[in-house]
């Protein structure tokens, strides 16, 4: 008789962003992350995994659904520095945090 027994999924964080001041800022500030990516792949997010990043709404509702929990990775911009790359300095400046959030798709 053979017994089945369950694979049990290895809670991941993942880091996602695609700006390199960003990376700097996670590792200079020492936030453990296990994968970065410039881009979500929703198939890897997994009940329990830990996504950072700055996420559209509709992708941070989908992190949630999955059982994931989401960081975000939130800054206090003046409008004169939005759409502009960012160093891990001016990251600082501008009171970059990392906030839990839930996000919830309503019908």
């Amino acid at each position: 008789m053979r017994l089945h027994i369950a694979k049990r999924h290895h809670m991941t964080t993942h880091f996602v962003s695609r700006h390199p001041g960003a990376l700097e800022w996670m590792r200079k500030t020492r936030i453990h992350f296990d994968r970065h990516t410039m881009h979500l792949d929703m198939e890897s997010i997994h009940p329990g995994d830990v996504v950072i990043g700055s996420l559209p709404v509709n992708l941070a509702a989908e992190v949630c659904a999955r059982g994931a929990t989401y960081r975000h990775l939130s800054l206090r911009l003046s409008v004169h520095d939005r759409g502009r790359e960012l160093s891990a300095t001016e990251l600082e400046a501008y009171e970059a945090a990392l906030e839990t959030y839930f996000v919830e798709k309503l019908p």
